[in-house]
């Protein structure tokens, strides 16, 4: 089998899919909010309407990186030690927690890409809202991947793993 056809039979296993995605959110989003900071430096309307879609890229691409997170969490945690399993359970809590988060910003940022062309001076306090909302989703973001990264990278692990109650369905 050459590396290209185990690239395409890893494509099928969700929690190879899940690691490609899961930076998206963060970084994504990320660069939506420095694009939204330039383009309200410069007052660009055009410029504000595409940092608005590359954050609601970023606050949507949640949504296949939870996906493809569920469907891998069974199978990652039969391969787990105690200290990992309570980070991914920590972790999949988490991104279950906050995902409504990502999701509000990328409405938020639908409604204001039409405010800014319709409705100018409501646009310009959408934009400012949309930024904060878009600011929190890195931090969240920031904080989940904090505990998937020490599932597996031991190395990153500076202290316990986080508590877990026993009653958690992660």
């Amino acid at each position: 089998m050459n590396e290209i056809q185990q690239m395409w039979e890893a494509l099928r296993r969700p929690e190879y899919v899940h690691v490609l995605l899961n930076p998206l959110p963060v970084y994504a989003t990320a660069l939506g909010v420095l694009a939204l900071v330039f383009a309200v430096m410069a007052r660009s309307t055009a410029a504000k309407v595409i940092a608005l879609a590359i954050v609601l890229v970023g606050c949507l691409a949640v949504w296949p990186v939870n996906e493809y997170g569920e469907r891998a969490e069974h199978q990652t945690e039969e391969q787990l030690d105690k200290d990992s399993r309570a980070w991914l359970h920590a972790h999949a809590g988490r991104a279950e927690t906050f995902a409504l988060v990502f999701y509000a910003t990328a409405v938020l940022a639908v409604v204001t890409m039409v405010a800014v062309w319709k409705f100018p001076k409501a646009g310009g306090w959408l934009t400012a809202v949309t930024l904060v909302a878009a600011v929190v989703c890195v931090v969240l973001g920031g904080w989940i991947s904090h505990a998937g990264g020490r599932i597996r990278h031991m190395e990153f692990r500076t202290g316990p793993p986080p508590v877990v109650s026993d009653h958690d369905d992660h």
